[in-house]
């Protein structure tokens, strides 16, 4: 089985899924398009210098301790992910005229959120095989769509609110919460069985991904 399929076809089941729950006003294909690659690139670019500048000015030397590994999870990997993500739909999506209703948070999180779960997957796929990829199709991916509905859900509420600071933040750090749960979970797999937390967290974050969508199809300006 060719293993670029397998790693990417998750990636467009969602992006195709969120493209379907856009009921009202459907965004172009093309601005979707860009949205993507930039989550594939920029988010990628702006990830990797963070990393190289945390592991210089705080180095994780302890993989046995919770505290490290807490620090790990929320602070280094999931805030600088997500906030590699938000800069992008905060500064090219949020500001433009096509972002005319609340719903488009969502879309153009979730964009950016594959964009960047595509470039990740590949690496992780062409070193693991088959057996890394399909983990992943059922844990990782949907992960990162969670924690791009989330955090699109409130910088969609931010658009057309007269508190845009306190939404985007609101959006970035519940994006930032549920990853850092997610990776913590994984993180401390030397407390035998304790993984489940991950699952546990990921279950959660669908059922408020869910909540979210419907809300904003709801809230939807374009409603007939």
């Amino acid at each position: 089985m060719n293993l670029l399929f397998v790693a990417l076809a998750p990636v467009f089941l969602i992006i195709i899924y969120i493209y379907i729950k856009d009921k009202y006003e459907k965004e172009s294909k093309r601005i979707l398009a860009y949205t993507f690659g930039l989550g594939a690139v920029i988010s990628i670019v702006i990830t990797t210098l963070l990393y190289l500048f945390f592991d210089l000015f705080l180095p994780m030397l302890d993989n046995f301790s919770l505290w490290q590994q807490f620090v790990k999870a929320f602070f280094v990997v999931a805030l600088i992910e997500e906030f590699s993500k938000y800069v992008i739909v905060r500064y090219y999506n949020q500001p433009k005229n096509y972002f005319n209703e609340p719903f488009d948070g969502i879309v153009y999180a979730v964009m950016v959120s594959m964009g960047f779960a595509a470039i990740e997957n590949l690496f992780y796929v062409l070193e693991g095989g088959l057996e890394v990829a399909l983990l992943r199709a059922i844990t990782a991916i949907p992960a990162h769509a969670t924690f791009g509905v989330l955090m699109g859900y409130f910088m969609g509420k931010a658009k057309f609110s007269n508190q845009k600071m306190k939404w985007n933040l609101i959006g970035l750090s519940s994006a930032i919460l549920f990853h850092g749960l997610y990776d913590f979970f994984l993180f401390i797999n030397f407390i035998p069985g304790i993984y489940i937390g991950a699952f546990i967290s990921l279950i959660l974050g669908i059922v408020l991904s869910k909540r979210a969508i419907k809300a904003h199809q709801e809230a939807s300006f374009f409603k007939k």
